[in-house]
């Protein structure tokens, strides 16, 4: 297959020399304004024709004619090209049978539709990609470095499309400084250690709610005494995960509340309201588990005012952490805390997740240790390590030949996906 990329002035010129290079029935699969005019893909309809599969049911013998009268146009058929045109009439062929067989027909021409749809977009993709560091050197570097850093095709795309012009070097200067103003973190701890309130901290389990809870605790009790806080935990399925948060509340000297529902939650707080801060540990539970929408309305529920911080584990996949948003935000998150920093590979998913759902990040929980290791989050920092070199080669770093055919599959599944959920 050989796609025929053509570059001119005008849409008038364009289609001039389409003509001209592919004829009057060649098939245009994409147009767009680019400096100095447009630019137009396009197949030549012979290529088309390639692609279509062949009929294999042959039609049935033609009964002897009792005449041997010449047949003037078999030679013209033998010799007929196959263009575009051919494919429509092969499709009418075939779907013109009995009733019995025309769904099985049907759904045999939309697979054969989608599978050269499919073909079509992989070969465009990589055709593109492949194009792009000669028609933009720079926009190549910030896809290439996103990438390679973790960072979602999504957001790079993104990015590409208010990129400045400049050389390679501008390109990445701007790229991290366009991210670090996009990363949204908590500036400082005052408003939250001074300002009090209800916190609850909720994620997945393993994310480390709990010890993160207890990091807080201690931070609060530092500024201003064990008691004026107060401890409540959901956790009353995990064996020892309340008895856990009980440990670090008597090393703190700060009291330990369980509920187990809605109504002990809005009684707890009620007996607790003379408490400068409350925070709740919240039981772990998978993203895709029903009961965390049941979770969330048991704390809008409460009586009260709850600020909802989610807890994202920094080891996880890109697609696991969106995953995660989107099922605790049902009802608005009021930022998040990156655990389990020291132990990423790459920061660069969950910046990404951070940075598209536009999620405060509160603190970021670097080990074990109540409470030296939770800190306050610094975007120069944490940009400049998503894009620290590595000391090893990653298995799953995609060369440059291979990121057209990743990001041609990237957009069909998310085509597919949207098809299956409509």
């Amino acid at each position: 297959m050989n796609v025929k990329r053509i570059v001119a002035k005008t849409s008038r010129e364009a289609m001039r020399q389409l003509r001209d290079a592919l004829g009057p029935d060649a098939v245009i699969l994409s147009n767009r304004a680019v400096d100095g005019g447009v630019e137009v893909l396009a197949l030549a309809a012979d290529d088309i024709a390639a692609m279509a599969p062949p009929v294999n049911d042959a039609p049935a013998p033609a009964p002897e004619p009792r005449s041997p009268a010449p047949r003037a146009q078999a030679p013209a058929e033998q010799d007929e090209p196959a263009p575009a045109v051919t494919i429509k009439r092969r499709l009418i062929e075939r779907v013109a049978v009995s009733s019995q067989d025309s769904a099985q027909l049907a759904q045999s021409v939309i697979s054969e539709i989608k599978s050269m749809q499919t073909c079509l977009e992989s070969q465009l993709a990589d055709l593109v990609w492949r194009d792009l560091p000669g028609r933009d050197p720079s926009g190549a570097t910030v896809m290439r470095d996103m990438l390679a850093a973790g960072f979602s095709a999504t957001l790079a795309r993104e990015l590409l499309e208010t990129l400045p012009k400049g050389d390679a070097q501008q390109a990445q200067a701007w790229m991290k400084n366009t991210l670090m103003q996009r990363l949204q973190v908590m500036q400082s701890e005052t408003d939250m250690l001074d300002g009090g309130g209800v916190f609850a901290l909720m994620g997945p389990t393993g994310a480390g709610k709990t010890t993160t809870t207890a990091k807080l605790a201690a931070r609060f009790v530092v500024r201003h005494g064990a008691d004026k806080l107060a401890l409540l935990t959901t956790d009353s399925y995990r064996i020892g995960g309340h008895e856990q948060l009980r440990i670090y509340g008597k090393i703190l000297g700060v009291t330990v509340h369980a509920v187990r529902d809605a109504a002990d939650l809005r009684l707890a707080l009620s007996e607790l309201r003379n408490k400068h801060t409350v925070l709740i540990d919240t039981v772990g539970m998978s993203q895709r588990d029903q009961a965390v929408a049941e979770q969330v309305e048991m704390l809008c529920q409460a009586g009260k005012q709850i600020k909802r911080l989610l807890v994202l584990n920094a080891t996880s996949h890109g697609d696991t952490l969106d995953e995660v948003v989107q099922a605790y935000r049902t009802r608005g998150l009021d930022g998040c805390i990156l655990s389990k920093i020291d132990e990423a590979a790459s920061l660069g998913p969950a910046l990404d997740c951070a940075i598209r759902h536009d999620l405060n990040v509160h603190y970021l929980a670097t080990g074990q240790r109540v409470p030296e290791d939770l800190h306050l989050a610094n975007r120069q920092a944490l940009i400049h390590r998503a894009f620290k070199v590595r000391t090893h080669a990653s298995p799953w770093q995609l060369d440059d030949s291979e990121l057209g055919f990743a990001l041609s599959g990237i957009q069909t599944m998310q085509r597919e996906s949207a098809v299956s959920l409509g």
